[in-house]
């Protein structure tokens, strides 16, 4: 079985931290997410969804986001249901977030384009490679010594591909 769901959106409001008898943080927002399509004529139509999120994640999110800042939410639905003293079934779906990313400019936070940044994010400048001494560009055999398919050949060949020098290390 297979259950997760990610969202991104803005919240509605600001997030309201709580804390459990037993101790535990939790958080609960709610977030606006476009929808894809707009009607000629209309205004953009948005869906509504309540997020609940527990410990590290409860306190990451209401240190750092407000009401209307982009948020992206990768979590479960659970549902909710219980029968009130009138004996009316309500019927509910809750969104449990395990995650929890910054989107948008970080800076100014516009929201477009999404660039991540996750919560697990380390400050901690990355060592640089060394600088690579420029190779000379390699010359390609002719497109008839490849397999290739003739659109592929049409194209360009290896021609506008550039080695390049690596000591191994990845740089994520």
């Amino acid at each position: 079985m297979y259950n997760r769901v990610i969202l991104m959106g803005r919240l509605t409001r600001d997030p309201e931290l709580r804390t459990t008898q037993g101790g535990v943080t939790m958080c609960r927002f709610s977030i606006a997410v476009d929808r894809r399509f707009v009607k000629q004529g209309e205004e953009r139509q948005a869906d509504f969804f309540d997020i609940t999120c527990w410990r590290q994640t409860a306190e990451f999110v209401c240190k750092y986001f407000t009401k209307g800042r982009a948020i992206l939410v990768e979590g479960t639905l659970q549902n909710n249901n219980y029968t009130d003293n009138n004996g009316v079934k309500h019927y509910s779906t809750a969104i449990i977030a395990d995650q929890v990313n910054f989107c948008g400019d970080k800076r100014s936070d516009s929201g477009g384009g999404m660039q991540p940044y996750n919560q697990q994010y380390d400050p901690q400048p990355r060592r640089q490679p060394a600088p690579q001494q420029p190779s000379a560009p390699r010359q390609a055999p002719p497109a008839q010594q490849f397999d290739q398919a003739p659109e592929a050949i049409a194209t360009g060949g290896f021609e506008d591909f550039e080695e390049i020098m690596s000591d191994g290390n990845v740089p994520f």
